[in-house]
């Protein structure tokens, strides 16, 4: 229990450090200009509490050699405006006066694929120098680069998702064409939007402009024509992107079902003392699910058969769910010649992905979206696992997850390694949210197994060209690569590259659920559920 805490509570300490953006002397220069940080503008902004960020571990240890980009110098989550659901993208000029590293433009396009799969209309709260010009060659040229942003207004305003852009400090270059793309067009009296800034336009044309002339605030309301509303200040543009959401009307209403939420029967601070990550000690992923699920009823499907993997429907928050989880208990089982057999908690042998193939089949086939529970070794290994038919089972399971229709959250709760990973619907296998405990770990194997096996090609190569290493340099060895490999498992390294959306607290699981299937249910759209080929 202590052990989770702690890594629950460092957690914590760094998201807090990370909300400092830039620093005190950062935030007080951007006061002195007479604008809100990010922050403070989302305060403003969104109805008190209803803020949930994501990607806040963004470009974490990233980019030290220039000093860092906490969050990547951008701020997004989902809020509500007038209780209505928007998703809110924001420069954060304390850090590097917002200017894009690689890092920003994928963030900003994660939030902007969400808000594509999710239809959910989108804020963006602009104040940015633009590319930082000594990494252009990762920002800009690339399909999931820069310049993506833009296409993605193109495509979400095709789409009928609304957009409204807030021109509150800078904007300048390519960035110009963000905000312009957009349905709204706000901007504050002191900023700037221009192609080109007078220092740059008197370098090329030899024109001589001011600021304020070339792309102030007041030329592009009165003479441009670019700007929808000018405002005076931040929070005069603020009020009135929420007096625009506040008119909106309703599309479509989603096909998933919802009743009335109810609280679960056990608290979910038991969650604490029941998980385990220690393999001697398993814990049983029931126990983890009724402290989940509304009134802590899970019906369960094929109780009896596969059971590393537990399938079942619930309701969280309200709306009706279908869950994959792993078991970490030890089970078991019956082959079909009587034989009896243990199998481990964690592994998807052959009937289990059977299982969980049929089930979220099921799912699709009766609209019910689908929530993934990670704590999974991988597929089981050897003669009788390939004997009965593991990799076509496990194929099988993949397709189910590849095709499905109905949204996908996945939540890691422990280990998450190899073809389990992808089967238990990974991050490429399109979920719609990623969300990860503390005591998540994230990889091809398990750093343990990933030091034995790199070690042992090592030594293997070593005395090929006839050195020996002693025990003691095979221990020291051992231990450099599993320091290296446990670092890259860390769920802050993926947090980082935007592998996971968000590190969530495990006694906030219930309710990172309850958001996602909120912003899932503003997409009302469900294609043919098809699957194609699949082994039998």
């Amino acid at each position: 229990m202590r052990f989770l805490a702690d890594l629950v509570s460092q957690v914590r300490n760094e998201e807090e450090k990370i909300r400092e953006g830039g620093g005190q002397k950062a935030i007080e220069i951007q006061h002195s200009k007479g604008r809100s940080t990010a922050r403070e503008r989302i305060h403003l902004l969104v109805d008190p509490g209803s803020f949930f960020e994501i990607g806040s571990y963004a470009a974490f240890g990233m980019y030290e050699e220039w000093g860092g980009a906490p969050g990547a110098g951008v701020i997004t989550g989902l809020g509500r405006i007038h209780t209505r659901l928007v998703m809110i993208i924001a420069n954060d000029a304390t850090v590097k006066a917002g200017a894009f590293f690689p890092m920003t433009a994928k963030k900003v396009i994660r939030a902007q694929n969400i808000a594509i799969e999710n239809r959910i209309p989108t804020v963006y709260l602009v104040d940015s120098a633009g590319v930082f010009l000594p990494l252009q060659e990762d920002v800009f040229p690339d399909a999931d680069d820069f310049g993506r942003v833009f296409r993605n207004n193109a495509v979400m305003s095709a789409m009928a998702i609304p957009q409204i852009a807030a021109i509150m400090g800078m904007c300048v270059a390519g960035g110009g064409y963000l905000p312009v793309m957009c349905d709204h067009v706000l901007m504050t009296d002191g900023s700037g939007l221009f192609l080109a800034g007078p220092a740059l336009v008197q370098a090329a044309i030899g024109q001589k402009v001011s600021a304020e002339e070339l792309g102030g605030a007041a030329m592009h309301s009165a003479i441009s024509g670019t700007v929808d509303f000018r405002e005076p200040t931040d929070e005069a543009c603020l009020a009135r992107i929420r007096s625009i959401v506040e008119k909106w009307g309703y599309r479509r209403q989603s096909p998933w079902d919802r009743k009335k939420p109810e609280e679960p029967t056990f608290a979910a601070e038991e969650i604490y003392g029941i998980y385990d990550s220690s393999p001697s000690r398993p814990y049983d992923m029931k126990e983890i699910i009724a402290r989940l699920v509304d009134g802590s009823r899970f019906d369960e499907y094929k109780a009896e058969y596969g059971r590393t993997v537990l399938c079942g429907y619930a309701r969280i928050g309200g709306f009706a769910v279908g869950i994959v989880a792993n078991q970490k208990l030890r089970a078991q089982a019956t082959d079909h010649e009587g034989h009896k057999r243990i199998e481990f908690g964690g592994v998807i042998y052959t009937e289990s992905a059977e299982k969980a193939a049929r089930f979220i089949m099921d799912c699709n086939q009766n609209l019910i979206p689908l929530i993934f529970l990670h704590d999974v070794n991988g597929f089981m290994v050897g003669r009788d696992a390939e004997w009965t038919g593991i990799i076509k089972a496990g194929a099988k399971m993949v397709n189910a997850v590849s095709n499905s229709v109905v949204p996908k959250i996945t939540v890691i709760i422990g280990g998450s390694f190899g073809a389990g990973h992808y089967a238990m619907c990974g991050k490429a296998y399109d979920p719609r949210f990623v969300f990860a405990w503390p005591t998540a770990r994230y990889a091809v194997m398990s750093g343990d197994s990933a030091a034995g096996t790199l070690v042992e090609i090592k030594i293997k190569q070593l005395e090929r060209s006839g050195k020996q290493l002693s025990e003691e340099e095979k221990k020291e060895l051992y231990e450099s690569v599993k320091r290296t490999y446990d670092e890259q498992t860390d769920p802050r390294y993926g947090a980082a590259r935007l592998w996971i959306d968000k590190i969530i607290d495990p006694i906030e699981t219930r309710d990172a659920i309850t958001q996602a299937l909120e912003a899932a249910a503003l997409n009302p759209d469900v294609p043919e559920f098809k699957v194609g080929v699949l082994q039998t």
